[in-house]
């Protein structure tokens, strides 16, 4: 099992920058790839969307709202994923979950998300 511990959400304004932080524990020798997705406001955990994943090669995709202003990056040795946020706006509000996946469908594991708040 893994358990994600998601930080660094929080309100900032218009063009503003945050950066999140996923901390991964327990048997993480298995994760093939992590990813960043947001729940928009009002909407269920199941409609989450992807923001950004980075796979253990370190191949990265990211949302097209988000290219150019998004960077996910990680620190193996701390077990740590990055998601550098710049120029964020209002629609970039939300509950910011961290995800992890391994080798089987059952390998899949979220955190219980932080919350980002882009004020106009």
């Amino acid at each position: 099992q893994v358990q994600l511990v998601e930080s660094g959400g929080g309100l900032v304004h218009r063009g503003g920058s945050l950066k999140l932080s996923c901390i991964a524990f327990g048997s993480t020798f298995a994760i093939n790839e992590m990813g960043w997705y947001r729940q928009a406001p009002g909407t269920q955990r199941d409609q989450r969307n992807l923001v950004a994943q980075i796979t253990r090669r370190d191949n990265i995709n990211y949302a097209d709202s988000v290219k150019g202003r998004f960077t996910i990056s990680r620190d193996n040795t701390n077990n740590t994923v990055y998601l550098q946020m710049n120029s964020l706006q209002p629609e970039d509000s939300g509950i910011y979950c961290c995800n992890a996946k391994g080798p089987t469908i059952e390998f899949n594991y979220w955190g219980q998300g932080t919350q980002v708040t882009v004020s106009s």
